[in-house]
């Protein structure tokens, strides 16, 4: 009886542990694009920039935030806002013009594209850490 006792208390932990899990997701960015008009330009991967006439150095950062909708990729693409939000912000505090080879990850899954970005997400949140490198590229 002992051992039908603990091998039931087992499985429901298990059971309750395995929709806590944490999916780690490959979504393409949204077609509007990374940046607005007024707005920082940030090339994720190798996208296409004016040449580099200074580099003011690499900045990286980790956003996570509650899940506010039933959607993870709806989810994900708020948390890459907000980390892009973040990126822009350091090119403006450090004088840079654009923030380019822009990579994503979560945890130690990382990706360099022009097309698709990594984020993780669970059914309470979800998590994206950016890195890229401040510049000022030459004038058109």
């Amino acid at each position: 009886m002992k051992k039908l006792v603990g091998v039931a208390a087992v499985l429901v932990v298990a059971l309750t542990q395995a929709g806590c899990a944490t999916q780690v997701k490959s979504l393409p960015f949204a077609a509007a694009g990374s940046e607005s008009r007024g707005e920082v330009p940030v090339y994720f991967g190798q996208q296409s920039h004016q040449p580099v006439k200074t580099r003011l150095g690499e900045v990286a950062y980790s956003v996570r935030i509650a899940r506010r909708t039933s959607e993870p990729d709806e989810a994900c693409h708020q948390a890459l806002a907000e980390a892009v939000g973040k990126l822009r912000a350091a090119a403006r505090e450090r004088h840079a013009n654009a923030v380019i080879d822009v990579s994503t990850r979560f945890h130690s899954n990382e990706t360099s594209s022009s097309t698709d970005f990594t984020c993780g997400v669970s059914p309470s949140a979800a998590a994206i850490g950016v890195r890229g490198q401040l510049v000022v590229l030459e004038a058109d």
